[in-house]
């Protein structure tokens, strides 16, 4: 039922998010040199790398690691990178990942590539099992705020509570957090 739910959704905010998807391809390509979308590596269910889309808010020469991890995330940021990451406007593109099924609506958030702690800490404590997310418990606990060990006790607390209610109260959260702007750095 949740593989239904997360395409059925994601199809239908693909087509109700069309124009904004449209505008906001068309200002990331006018206003930085580079591709509309940053593919990143990501660690997915089993800890298998997938590429996920986002809209490119950052110059094409910053280093792929964690934002938080860079001395001057802001120095990085393409014109129009801060309002997109503020916004959540960045991560339209990642519906493309819940329809192909890399991702769902909820679960964990997906790993880069080389946050080996957060990968080692999920995996010992089962959390690799779970389809990560678009949004989820942690994100609407602490989002970027939260340090790892507690982003991870979040996930297994979803992991063992999980249920179409859960996610909807998650995905309604959600919301909320992103018009107020909550737990986002930069």
């Amino acid at each position: 039922m949740k593989r239904i739910f997360d395409v059925s959704l994601a199809l239908f905010s693909t087509l109700f998010l069309l124009i904004p998807f449209l505008a906001v391809a068309a200002a990331v390509r006018l206003t930085s040199a580079g591709s509309i979308l940053y593919w990143s590596n990501r660690v997915g269910r089993y800890n298998q790398i997938f590429k996920m889309p986002k809209f490119r808010t950052m110059r094409v020469d910053t280093p792929a690691v964690a934002t938080h991890l860079l001395a001057n995330p802001k120095q990085f940021l393409t014109p129009i990178g801060s309002f997109l990451r503020k916004s959540s406007l960045d991560e339209l593109p990642q519906l493309w990942s819940i329809i192909i099924g890399d991702m769902s609506f909820v679960g964990p958030r997906p790993a880069l590539f080389n946050q080996a702690d957060l990968v080692v800490l999920r995996t010992q404590n089962g959390v690799d099992k779970l389809l990560p997310g678009l949004t989820g418990w942690a994100q609407v606990n602490g989002r970027d705020e939260l340090p790892i060990p507690e982003k991870v006790k979040l996930d297994v607390d979803y992991m063992h509570q999980q249920s179409f209610w859960f996610d909807l109260k998650i995905i309604a959260l959600t919301f909320l957090k992103v018009l107020r702007r909550d737990g986002i750095q930069h």
